[in-house]
């Protein structure tokens, strides 16, 4: 039980902090969709990807009117849910607001309950946490409906140019040639706000390593380190290319495939990596087939497993994934004869096919087509997209038009 004198302490040194906190770039969201609506607002992603820079931003379109809270504090270890009710006394003791934010919430057993409550008393609440499943479990169960959730990634490369004040809507020459730059640089740097800001090595491997001992060795009660680290260096080794459980255990020495699909159970709920399915209208089929594996983010990727310059079209396809989970997709991979990189599924149905090569070039062109076009047959479409590094045309094959589009145009044109 907390005492009121100290919380109180501790809530009014957090608010000045959180009031002095740096801004950053906004956000390419919709703040006044998100603000007009009674619903909760749920802020989920990786650590470090800005979700409380964004949860400032949130404050200020607030003007001010807001209560304020982070459990990612040491001095709030022992706060529980018995303690919310001093926590609202108080935040009305300091002023009246119907507004309130808090930060890193899943630190806290059964705050759905709370939440619940003052939802229906009439605030309208901004939250914040770092574990997907802890968050989509809690929220299925007692806050079904009453919430919007927004994905938090690192910046995507339309918010890195914003970031490094480059014009990207009106192209010239000039310009033309600081995008490119700026695009080289994200493709292996990432967008790790604090990465990109102080260019700092140290920074992600200091997050990555955070999130292996806090957010999941000792969150989940690993009790073979060894054993999920091993597992954690594999994935991030060979992101984007087809895994196998079994094959992991084996090739690992580690006693079962079930404690492999554990482990990257674990990576993903922490949101370090994402398993791809290939699309099946058998959803037994799409669980026991392989899966493609793909990682947050590139910068971190190349800084927690080894960089060669070789891999850089595997850097473009987890870039274009993670884009594409940035803008909300429902994504699969094609395997027949050929291989489609990305299937976009909306309501039941394959919308857009989606192919990534970092150069096209007669060794790989016609396996690249055959691919697409594969996938655009199965699924009755007529147009299919080729993501290159620069590489720009229209091909027509038979009654199929095939849209070759540089990297850069597609991240910053397409919503």
């Amino acid at each position: 039980m907390f005492n009121i004198t100290k919380l109180e302490e501790i809530v009014n040194d957090q608010r000045n902090n959180f009031q002095k906190k740096d801004s950053g770039i906004e956000r390419l969201i919709n703040f006044d969709k998100y603000i007009k609506t009674k619903q909760i607002v749920i802020l989920s992603g990786i650590r470090r990807s800005g979700k409380s820079t964004l949860l400032k931003q949130f404050s200020e379109k607030l003007n001010g009117d807001f209560y304020y809270i982070n459990f990612d504090d040491e001095r709030l270890i022992d706060f529980s849910v018995s303690d919310f009710d001093r926590l609202l006394t108080v935040w009305k003791k300091s002023h009246q607001s119907k507004n309130i934010l808090i930060d890193e919430i899943q630190n806290v057993e059964k705050w759905e309950r709370f939440i619940r409550r003052i939802y229906e008393e009439g605030y309208k609440i901004f939250i914040t946490g770092s574990n997907a499943k802890l968050l989509s479990s809690e929220l299925s169960t007692h806050l079904t409906g009453r919430y919007f959730k927004i994905e938090v990634y690192p910046f995507s490369f339309k918010e890195y140019l914003i970031f490094n004040n480059i014009e990207f809507e009106k192209v010239s020459s000039s310009n033309r040639i600081k995008v490119m730059k700026a695009f080289d640089n994200y493709l292996v740097s990432g967008g790790f706000p604090d990465f990109i800001k102080y260019k700092d090595d140290e920074f992600l491997k200091r997050t990555y390593e955070d999130i292996i001992y806090k957010d999941i060795i000792t969150r989940f009660g690993v009790k073979e380190v060894v054993a999920f680290r091993k597992v954690s260096s594999f994935v991030f080794s060979n992101f984007t290319k087809r895994i196998s459980y079994k094959k992991i255990a084996e090739n690992l020495e580690i006693k079962s495939p079930i404690s492999v699909r554990d482990y990257i159970g674990f990576l993903q709920e922490s949101y370090l990596v994402f398993e791809l399915f290939r699309y099946d209208y058998s959803l037994k089929k799409q669980f026991v087939s392989d899966k493609k594996i793909y990682v947050i983010d590139n910068g971190m990727r190349n800084i927690v497993s080894f960089y060669f310059s070789e891999e850089k079209g595997r850097l473009l396809e987890n870039l274009i994934y993670i884009e594409l989970k940035r803008r909300g997709h429902n994504i699969f991979f094609d395997k027949g004869k050929n291989e489609c990189d990305f299937l976009i599924e909306e309501k039941g149905k394959i919308i857009e096919a989606i192919q990534v090569c970092y150069f096209l070039n007669e060794e790989n062109k016609e396996r690249e087509v055959a691919g697409l076009i594969e996938s655009l047959k199965k699924n009755n479409l007529k147009k299919g997209t080729i993501v290159t590094y620069a590489d720009e045309e229209e091909i027509n094959y038979d009654d199929f038009t095939i849209n070759i589009v540089p990297a850069v145009n597609f991240l910053t044109t397409k919503n």
